[in-house]
């Protein structure tokens, strides 16, 4: 069985977070470990308390699982501090772990906000050139890229940008753009892929960001290629919000037990870089 490894904060109400990730790895057939950089009092409604787990303990975590249960991907979410993301990056490199997903957490879907200002230069500068592939939504690829993203062109600059910032790929996601259509743009060093798919109107998006990036690291840890891997995760991803059980009274949790399907023969379309 491939390991999985999310290093990432926990979240109270179940639907985002470490309990989202591993939900996820679970129904891909992966082994799920985990490293938890923060502890969250939150639900549907939104973020009532942070605390961010002592760097000692953090670095017993991680230690522990290099040492025995090594992973085949894993992925970063909430990291809190840029302590605790430096304090990641130096691990990645450390352990020359492989297959890493960076998703750059930085405020929750609540509106709260789940990563200090100062961490932001750490996740760009240390983490994104360790990342097989970066996942931001269109206000992360902003504040990474230090430019405005808010339409299909865009999300290629941006995703170009952080290439070029040393990330093996960019998921650039469309999820927060308006319209029926939700497009999201994979960027890699050999061209641009667009994925689309029919927006469902709901309000069950509570970790719909740690949910994608974590299906795309069981992906990995699976030995998909990363393009096979990122159109397994946004379908898994599609089906699970559609069929979200409608719990809580704010922005509510997607169906993690939805099937996972990985498909045979590419449908999406490619275009140069």
């Amino acid at each position: 069985m491939k390991i999985a490894l999310t290093v990432a904060g926990s979240d109270s109400g179940g639907g985002a977070g470490i309990q989202a990730d591993l939900k996820t790895f679970h129904q891909f057939g992966v082994y799920g470990t985990s490293a938890i950089v923060a502890v969250t009092a939150q639900n549907t409604v939104g973020v009532r308390a942070v605390h961010a787990v002592p760097a000692a303990m953090v670095e017993a975590q991680l230690d522990a699982i290099a040492e025995d249960l090594p992973p085949d991907a894993f992925k970063t979410g909430m990291l809190a501090t840029a302590a605790l993301a430096r304090q990641v990056a130096q691990a990645v490199q450390r352990y020359r772990w492989a297959n890493y997903v960076l998703d750059p957490v930085m405020i929750a879907t609540s509106g709260d906000r789940l990563l200090s200002p100062d961490a932001e230069a750490v996740v760009r500068d240390q983490l994104v050139p360790l990342a097989a592939v970066v996942t931001p939504n269109l206000g992360e690829a902003s504040i990474l890229t230090g430019t405005l993203v808010d339409d299909p062109a865009g999300m290629a600059r941006a995703g170009i940008r952080l290439v070029e910032m040393g990330a093996g790929a960019a998921l650039i996601k469309g999820g927060h753009s308006p319209g029926d259509l939700l497009v999201d743009l994979l960027v890699t060093r050999s061209g641009t892929r667009r994925f689309e798919h029919p927006r469902i109107v709901t309000r069950s998006t509570h970790g719909t960001g740690c949910t994608l990036s974590a299906a795309i690291t069981a992906g990995l840890a699976l030995g998909l290629p990363l393009e096979t891997a990122t159109e397994t995760g946004l379908d898994y991803l599609q089906r699970a919000i559609a069929a979200a059980p409608g719990l809580g009274t704010g922005h509510g949790p997607v169906d993690h037990t939805v099937a996972v399907m990985i498909p045979s023969i590419s449908r999406a379309t490619r275009s140069p870089a």
